[in-house]
């Protein structure tokens, strides 16, 4: 067995290659995911064995110099505080780490920098690549991007042209399996929440919402107001404006579940119970919908999934340039907790 090297110093390639008794280039592609498939599966998983067992650590910086390649991947949320985004933060991370690359994230939520100001900070880092989760359907960011010949995916939402590829949510199925629920229970008269209609989520969610309503058997009443935000003090003030307009509503499907949150608020404020007076639904299930009070039946977004989906997209842009637009649109299911039930006699 060769003998390992000393520790007082970095190890090297050379010193992994000498230690598994191969060829130095064979431990460069060994340890490199891109070019890994070149190396017998047997011989590969023994190199990186004899690399872990050294503590072999690569050295980015000079690899970077070396192809023009930083292996980083920027992502821009629209707020980290928002529960959804860390299981969607989560599936990109780990799909990239498959391929070598590691994440740079830029928080965009209230009191950041300008999200023109944070893009352009991570393309000074030299990412090989962005995710965007902060697209509006008009938006300026993808623009910036194809210019700088920046390879570019969006996640979560979509933007109107299509310029890019995305991975996202089924927007219009997740209403559908929310109407036809409050439907199922009795409820012919039905409000919504919807988002800003600047974003794809709060514009395909409205179409949506208003596509079911319409294929229903049933004749309903339906009733929307949108909210400037998705945050649970823009849900409070449009369910109250809601309530104010069509006060005859038994329930009421919200564009995401922090606007649910605060319908929840509103109902309150007003001294009407959920769902005994008015059934809540809401959208995403991020965590801890389950803990609230009712627990919130809401239709249920792979977001881990959608992460791992967006960096493919990305990775095969990487790759080849001239690799073709695509739109991958995960399945929604609904899961129904406490806040739905059927409506009370006198109000059928």
């Amino acid at each position: 067995m060769p003998r390992s090297p000393s520790k007082t110093r970095p190890i090297t390639i050379k010193d992994v290659a000498q230690f598994a008794g191969v060829h130095a280039s064979t431990v460069s592609r060994a340890l490199n995911p891109a070019t890994r498939s070149m190396v017998a599966q047997d011989l590969a998983a023994s190199i990186l064995r004899a690399a872990q067992e050294l503590g072999y650590q690569p050295d980015h910086l000079a690899a970077s110099l070396r192809t023009g390649r930083s292996l980083l991947v920027g992502v821009l949320l629209p707020d980290i505080a928002n529960p959804v985004f860390a299981p969607i933060l989560s599936g990109i991370t780990e799909r990239l780490i498959e391929d070598g690359y590691s994440t740079i994230v830029a928080d965009a939520g209230p009191g950041a920098p300008s999200a023109t100001t944070l893009l352009d900070g991570l393309i000074a880092h030299r990412v090989d690549g962005l995710v965007l989760a902060t697209a509006t359907r008009d938006d300026a960011l993808v623009g910036r991007c194809l210019e700088r010949n920046v390879p570019v995916v969006l996640v979560n939402r979509a933007e109107a042209q299509a310029r890019v590829s995305a991975a996202v949510s089924d927007d219009m199925r997740g209403m559908q399996l929310a109407v036809d629920h409050l439907v199922g229970l009795g409820h012919r008269r039905i409000g919504h929440i919807a988002g800003p209609p600047t974003l794809s989520t709060g514009l395909l969610r409205l179409r949506g919402f208003e596509a079911a309503i319409r294929d229903q058997n049933t004749p309903l009443e339906s009733f929307s107001q949108s909210a400037t935000a998705y945050s649970r003090e823009a849900g409070a003030e449009a369910a109250g404006r809601l309530l104010a307009a069509a006060p005859q509503i038994t329930a009421l499907v919200a564009a995401n579940d922090l606007l649910a949150l605060g319908a929840y608020d509103a109902l309150r404020e007003q001294g009407l119970r959920c769902p005994e007076d008015i059934s809540v639904v809401g959208h995403n299930d991020m965590p801890l919908m389950d803990l609230v009070a009712p627990a919130l039946t809401s239709v249920r977004i792979e977001h881990r999934a959608m992460g791992r989906e967006a960096a493919e997209l990305l990775v095969q842009r990487m790759r080849r340039a001239d690799a073709s637009t695509r739109m991958v649109m995960l399945t929604p299911r609904l899961v129904v907790r406490g806040s739905t039930a059927a409506p009370r006699p006198e109000q059928r």
